[in-house]
């Protein structure tokens, strides 16, 4: 062969590769929850919430040019330690892009800590509330689609004040779920011209309470606020609060809905008791949630559920937009997903996300937990429903005012 026939042969080969379409890049994300502990009834309808979002996406075609978006979980066990351990799997063996997670707040600042600041990873939780994220050094790695304990801890209070309880007693597990939670919601009441006749951490997964209750009924008030989890402390201390007969009326957080509350307890014991948590706003974004997740029989009203479907397709539309599996300036695409301006995206479009991507338009989501703007601490404003339990259920009262 003359020299030539080679070049021409070299060239005819760099023209059909150059010709040669992209290959789809596969992208995996990671999701740290409580499988087990506290939490662990509340867990898997989250991770469902997250894997609509990856379902919505693989059936549209997929991402970054037809790759496929999967999502591998892990068990933090709302323990730092442990979800420290999670996270280093996640993210230093499997290699996932980004988080959704964890859902204690202990979960998330210790995985974030753990693997997640020196790897360089984005976090997005859709479930931990304590304010204590919002102050957290995390060179604006951690995000959250649920609005802050701040929030939750003042409608509370404010609900109350406007039920006629005008003085409680709180006790609150002792991490920093509990405790941001007791601050923000003593601080509203007191405020608010209620009085906190004594609040008293206490240790979680003990089997008995009954000195704390004791000191708690000692203080005077028959209104008791329980700021713990429905599948570990919270029960117990609702049990044996029933049990003790020393207290009238039971109020609690975001933690303690869940049918494992009433479990084993007589429901007229308990009946009216009134517990507080993340709403949905309405609108156009929660609107298409609901009809996207009662299409793929997944309950639109689940506890953080809204908000693990945003954190997923959040995620799924900054990776989109940033053009590549890296982790490496996704916090930055994060941003510019969700800032109020652009073309609006709501949850199961992401057809139409895509094409607004490639044609270089600027896209705004507008999810199921409505507009997720964050601000600098990489929040979000919310709004806070109330639940009462009737005939040993929870029925949820729509938005505090």
């Amino acid at each position: 062969m003359n020299l030539s026939k080679v070049l021409m042969t070299a060239v005819a080969g760099a023209a059909l590769l150059a010709a040669a379409p992209v290959s789809a890049a596969d992208v995996k994300l990671g999701f740290i929850g409580g499988f087990t502990g506290p939490i662990e009834s509340l867990t898997p309808p989250i991770f469902n919430g997250a894997k609509l979002a990856l379902a919505n996406v693989n059936d549209q075609g997929g991402i970054l040019d037809g790759g496929k978006l999967t999502i591998e979980s892990a068990d933090g066990a709302c323990d730092s330690t442990a979800a420290a351990n999670a996270a280093d799997k996640l993210i230093n063996t499997s290699q996932v892009t980004a988080i959704v997670g964890g859902l204690c707040t202990g979960e998330t600042i210790g995985a974030f800590n753990g693997s997640g600041k020196p790897g360089n990873v984005v976090f997005v939780s859709p479930a931990s509330s304590a304010p204590a994220l919002t102050t957290l050094d995390d060179n604006d790695l951690v995000f959250r689609t649920t609005p802050s304990d701040a929030l939750q801890g003042v409608k509370m209070a404010s609900l109350l004040i406007s039920k006629g309880i005008k003085d409680v007693v709180v006790t609150y597990v002792n991490n920093d779920y509990g405790k941001g939670l007791n601050d923000s919601f003593t601080a509203a009441y007191k405020a608010d011209g209620g009085t906190v006749s004594a609040d008293v951490a206490h240790e979680d997964s003990k089997a008995d309470y009954r000195a704390e209750l004791g000191q708690l009924s000692g203080a005077g008030s028959q209104n008791l606020v329980i700021l713990a989890y429905a599948n570990s402390s919270g029960h117990t201390i609702l049990q044996q609060a029933v049990e003790s007969g020393d207290f009238k009326a039971f109020f609690g957080g975001d933690g303690m809905v869940g049918d494992a509350l009433t479990k084993g307890i007589d429901p007229k014991s308990v009946e009216g008791l009134i517990a507080t948590r993340a709403g949905a706003a309405s609108g156009a974004g929660p609107d298409a949630f609901n009809a996207v997740a009662k299409a793929a029989n997944v309950d639109p009203t689940g506890t953080y559920v809204p908000q693990a479907y945003d954190a997923a397709f959040m995620l799924a539309l900054a990776i989109e937009k940033n053009g590549s599996a890296d982790r490496k300036g996704l916090s930055t695409a994060l941003r510019a997903i969700s800032n109020g301006k652009g073309e609006v995206i709501l949850p199961g479009e992401w057809t139409k996300a895509v094409a607004d991507i490639k044609a270089g338009k600027d896209i705004n989501y507008e999810g199921a937990g409505g507009s997720l703007d964050f601000d600098k601490a990489g929040d979000v404003d919310g709004i806070i429903n109330y639940l009462v339990v009737k005939a040993g259920a929870f029925v949820d009262q729509g938005p505090i005012k």
